[in-house]
């Protein structure tokens, strides 16, 4: 059993991927996601995303992600961030953090406290650059 598994168990939910905002792009995930659709990345922008001062994001429809269909529609292509949530940095800094997205993420084992969570998140994180972005742990 991973680490992971034992406080985190992803449910395909999909409540992550609804709202009015969606997570930021860098270079590798634009290009991940372009190698997936198998289109170029400009033509992936300007079907799939918004750019925003330089900020490019996920576009949002009807209330969630673009790419969002009764579960991901990318998932093998999705961004870092995607795929890192909801094991963030965030949720061991700050109880308050922790019980909110608990209370949204159905992923998130009910049994498993704060304190437990954040011991085992801290093993986890590891895996996670300088950068904030996942390892090749």
């Amino acid at each position: 059993m991973s680490p992971q598994s034992k406080i985190f168990d992803c449910r395909r939910c999909g409540y992550c991927c609804q709202g009015e905002t969606t997570v930021s792009l860098d270079v590798d995930d634009l290009e991940r996601m372009a190698a997936y659709l198998r289109l170029p990345v400009e033509e992936v922008k300007k079907r799939y995303l918004r750019v925003n001062n330089g900020v490019v994001q996920m576009q949002t429809v009807a209330g969630h992600c673009i790419f969002y269909d009764s579960g991901c529609t990318i998932h093998e292509g999705k961004p870092w961030r995607c795929r890192q949530w909801p094991l963030h940095p965030s949720m061991a800094a700050d109880p308050a953090n922790f019980e909110t997205i608990r209370n949204s993420c159905p992923g998130i084992k009910g049994e498993v406290g704060y304190e437990e969570f954040r011991r085992v998140l801290t093993e986890v994180l590891p895996l996670v650059t300088p950068e904030g972005k996942p390892g090749r742990g």
